[in-house]
């Protein structure tokens, strides 16, 4: 192993849930040195102060085509959901795929495995859904839970070209527990500042205007489901969640 990617295995081995394969190394690295770059500063600062201060922590997922590897998604995600309250309230689980040899797929094939993978997680929950969260996706307060926790999740994907923040080198889910966001409702000066901050930093790093379907929980015109896979074109949208309760 190299001097240079031994540092980045010991840096990176704290935040890992699972192992640490050889493949997600250069993925991570990569990662990190988006959120933190200040030459095209990443519009989430959320995400940017998690990896500063080793809030983030990451799984891998050996083949992002077989379901057989996904097998490990739903262990990593409930030890991350057994301590995430004692790392940080700016804290990420981030889990990246392992791409095929030859990826040439779209934007609307990654929306596909996207909802895939949810649908996989959600069958595979030990714990009951919410009690507060509904189960219809077309409720304002829906979000998708696993282990008995509501969970805002973004999925970036190698497809995306035009929309830069939802791009990334392989597939990618990004899962944050809703407490995460507890006391920055858009109507607090903290969140109301937050949003303003994103937006402005979203219009300088995609090159254009934010989606119209990034809104605020729990307004009754906003749909979370929407926002969890955006398209490159703000032009384009689903006609209806995959999603299904079962």
């Amino acid at each position: 192993m190299s001097s240079t990617t031994q540092p980045v295995e010991e840096h990176l081995a704290s935040q890992v849930i699972g192992g640490l394969p050889a493949w997600g190394i250069p993925y991570a690295r990569d990662l990190l040195q988006t959120l933190t770059s200040t030459d095209a500063p990443f519009p989430c600062t959320f995400a940017v102060s998690a990896a500063k201060k080793s809030g983030l922590r990451f799984g891998f997922i050996d083949d992002e085509h077989d379901q057989r590897s996904w097998e490990a998604l739903p262990d990593i995600i409930r030890s991350y959901l057994e301590t995430y309250q004692s790392i940080s309230r700016e804290t990420s689980l981030i889990v990246l795929f392992r791409p095929g040899q030859e990826e040439d797929g779209k934007v609307g094939d990654y929306y596909q495995k996207f909802w895939d993978v949810l649908q996989f997680l959600h069958e595979h929950d030990t714990e009951a859904w919410p009690a507060e969260i509904p189960k219809d996706t077309d409720h304002s307060h829906w979000e998708f839970s696993f282990g008995g926790t509501p969970i805002f999740v973004v999925c970036n994907t190698p497809a995306h070209t035009a929309r830069k923040s939802r791009s990334n080198p392989c597939f990618m889910i990004t899962f944050q527990p809703r407490w995460v966001f507890e006391d920055l409702d858009p109507d607090t000066p903290r969140g109301w500042s937050a949003r303003r901050v994103i937006r402005n930093r979203l219009r300088a790093f995609d090159g254009g205007e934010p989606s119209p379907e990034l809104g605020n929980y729990g307004d009754p015109e906003n749909r979370e489901w929407r926002q969890y896979f955006l398209f490159d074109e703000n032009e384009a949208k689903p006609p209806a969640c995959p999603f299904r309760h079962t």
